[in-house]
């Protein structure tokens, strides 16, 4: 039995025996009964949350069915044993005024705080789904324009950093402090204010057949496909993404706050999908601090509008780990960049430092400027195995470092198939190992020691010192964002 088997079997048999019981009693409530218009209009928040509750409050497991016409609507929260079915020809759209997102606890960006709850939410809640081949359209951009607003008023007053964290903004759909949640059946989730779907602290969750659209009227900021937060036992498969921003992420936390959480993202399956437009295939990170531990992500068709193929990012404030990860049989047509690993990501964004004019200093600034101890705020990456990668058409194969006090351990490649005009580098690794590997490079792979890197073809690597690194601040802050 593999490891989604594993996992998934004990959710299938309690599913089973709940919809045994349920049996013809199983009912589906319609929003139109609780004065739904669905005239994309109307604000129909309170009747869709009416028939959720209702059907909650029925027990058993019973459906609030979508059918036809555009359901204007804020926030609505999907309970225990419900399943939110949003028929095809259907549209939940959320509202464009942040007061229709009630304020409430959870994390964003690896920090704990108080945020607007998303378009629709799971939360603390156990055995609840959303899916169906209707849409949930985020309708995102006057977002969008609102973070703009504020970056451009904090870049000049050193407040990057803030930007993310004080324009609030709804994602789409959040799974929080819940278990055994589904998404999908054939969703279209388009234009995210935030976040497109955000699962954290939560636990046997699937998302699959999936399409994720964002960059429809605008290109938002942040605009995450499907993030994976500190959570364990998550499948995704078969998602189909065009994002502003990460497609695929596993997340876990941000310096002190996260390294105090100390929650690791563990035993996921990333599987079957395509990435059309984002920052990156698959990203670990930038949010560490609580690791990664057991993840596989394998038959991913990484193509179109996507800088990067395999992206691990951090800082040296961000801490954690990351140990047995499995990527494998993922292809990438004209992507610039195989694989990147930068562990001083962004410092703009990455590094607080509060100006001593602004007093009082809110409590979320105090909370991302803490300290984190140089030791303590190092990334650390071993036991990576990656395999039968096939990229045709990048510019560079390889952009690798990290420190040298945290060198990136026990990388394996094997069935490596790369066409690429530069080999790029690879530093700060430690017992790096290739095999099976054919590499089309119109100049060598730069790596420090020879020791280090074992397996690469002969005319393929160029032993060379390190150049000195250079210094990611002096980068545009747009720059910084895309690297």
């Amino acid at each position: 039995m593999n490891l989604k088997q594993r996992w998934l079997a004990p959710w299938i048999l309690l599913l089973t025996l709940a919809c045994a019981a349920a049996g013809a009693s199983a009912r589906d409530f319609d929003p139109a009964a609780y004065g739904a218009r669905a005239d994309g209009v109307t604000m129909d928040t309170r009747a869709i949350q009416a028939a959720i509750d209702a059907a909650a409050k029925a027990g058993g497991a019973h459906r609030v069915v979508l059918s036809g016409g555009t359901y204007l609507s804020g926030s609505v929260f999907v309970k225990s044993g419900v399943t939110l079915h949003i028929a095809k020809g259907a549209t939940l759209l959320g509202s464009q005024q942040l007061a229709d997102y009630p304020v409430m606890p959870t994390r964003i960006a690896g920090i704990e705080m108080r945020w607007p709850a998303a378009l629709v939410n799971i939360v603390g809640e156990d055995h609840a789904a959303i899916e169906g081949e209707g849409t949930i359209d985020g309708d995102g951009k006057v977002f969008w324009d609102s973070y703009w607003s504020l970056r451009k008023a904090y870049e000049p007053r050193g407040l990057r950093w803030a930007s993310d964290y004080d324009a609030q903004r709804p994602r789409l759909v959040q799974v929080f402090k819940s278990s055994h949640a589904r998404i999908g059946g054939g969703l279209l989730l388009r234009r995210a204010g935030f976040w497109t779907v955000h699962i954290c602290y939560s636990e046997d969750v699937t998302v699959e057949d999936v399409t994720i659209r964002n960059n429809e009227g605008g290109r938002g900021p942040s605009t995450d496909g499907i993030d994976i937060d500190s959570s364990k036992r998550v499948l995704v498969q078969r998602a189909d993404i065009a994002v502003n921003d990460d497609a695929l992420c596993l997340k876990a936390g941000r310096d002190a706050d996260g390294q105090r959480v100390a929650r690791p993202t563990e035993d996921v399956v990333i599987r079957d999908s395509v990435i059309r437009d984002a920052a990156a295939g698959i990203t670990f990170g930038s949010e560490t601090a609580g690791g990664f531990r057991n993840i596989e992500a394998y038959n991913l068709n990484v193509i179109g509008n996507v800088p990067v193929g395999i992206l691990f990012k951090s800082a040296h404030t961000r801490g954690g780990f990351g140990e047995n990860l499995r990527l494998h049989d993922i292809t990438m047509t004209n992507i610039p960049v195989v694989l990147r690993v930068t562990m001083n990501w962004n410092p703009s964004y990455s590094y607080a430092q509060i100006p001593a004019d602004i007093k009082p200093v809110p409590p979320v600034w105090q909370v991302l400027a803490t300290p984190v101890p140089r030791d303590k705020g190092m990334a650390r990456f071993k036991d990576v195995k990656i395999w039968n990668i096939r990229a045709t058409g990048a510019t560079t194969a390889f952009e690798v470092d990290a420190y040298k006090e945290a060198p990136l351990l026990r990388f394996s490649f094997s069935g490596l198939d790369i066409e690429a005009r530069h080999g790029g580098y690879i530093h700060d690794a430690q017992d790096w190992r290739f095999d099976d590997v054919k590499l089309a490079l119109g100049q060598p792979v730069g790596i420090e020691d020879a020791a280090a890197v074992r397996g690469l073809p002969a005319d393929a690597v160029q032993v060379r010192p390190a150049p000195p690194k250079a210094d990611p601040l002096k980068k545009s802050f747009e720059e910084q964002d895309k690297t």
